[in-house]
């Protein structure tokens, strides 16, 4: 499976890096850092995201948001899902109305006309009605609207529970096997 991860400038840079951390390594794995989300991460996480990446062990590729002319930016790469985790206003507002004027509103604006996965993850509270009318429109052209809501069935124990289970629900939207979180009944 190909996937691309978009990450905006929005809070919760950490769940973008819960859900790198806990994808399975047969996941091959294209990332956009947009130039906001550098920042939050420095700023909420106190570290730098793109050299938290060279840690991993696993392959990925890492794109800068002006490297438009990247793979992931043509419906011929043919990936087969993207995730924008967190999405800000700014970047699902943009996706909703097709401006590309970046790689990570360019890669998304490709998954939606190739009809590939797109998952947005909106990270603003509380939502205006222009916002929910934009969330709205990328559902009504097939992205899935996913924001990372709390749940209580599950009985979380702490924070990093909370964000399995989000990151969880969201691999279950992509058609990713996980056992992140404990199902309902099970």
């Amino acid at each position: 499976m190909k996937l691309v991860l978009g990450v905006s400038g929005a809070s919760g840079v950490n769940l973008a890096w819960r859900f790198v951390e806990n994808l399975p390594l047969e996941v091959e794995l294209f990332v956009v850092l947009s130039a906001h989300a550098k920042k939050v991460a420095l700023s909420e996480m106190g570290l730098n995201f793109s050299k938290k990446l060279k840690e991993l062990k696993r392959p990925y590729t890492l794109y800068k948001p002006h490297e438009i002319d990247a793979p992931i930016s043509s419906g011929s790469f043919n990936i087969d899902a993207m995730a924008v985790i967190p999405a800000s206003l700014n970047t699902f507002s943009k996706i909703a109305h097709g401006i590309c004027d970046d790689l990570l509103t360019r890669a998304a604006c490709v998954a939606l006309k190739e009809q590939k996965k797109l998952l947005i993850a909106p990270r603003e509270l509380p939502l205006h009605s222009i916002a929910l009318e934009n969330l709205l429109k990328l559902a009504q052209a097939g992205a899935i609207i996913s924001p990372p809501l709390l749940t209580y069935y599950t009985k979380p124990k702490d924070l990093e529970s909370m964000e399995l289970f989000l990151v969880g629900k969201w691999f279950d939207s992509l058609g990713i096997a996980n056992d992140l979180y404990s199902r309902w009944g099970v």
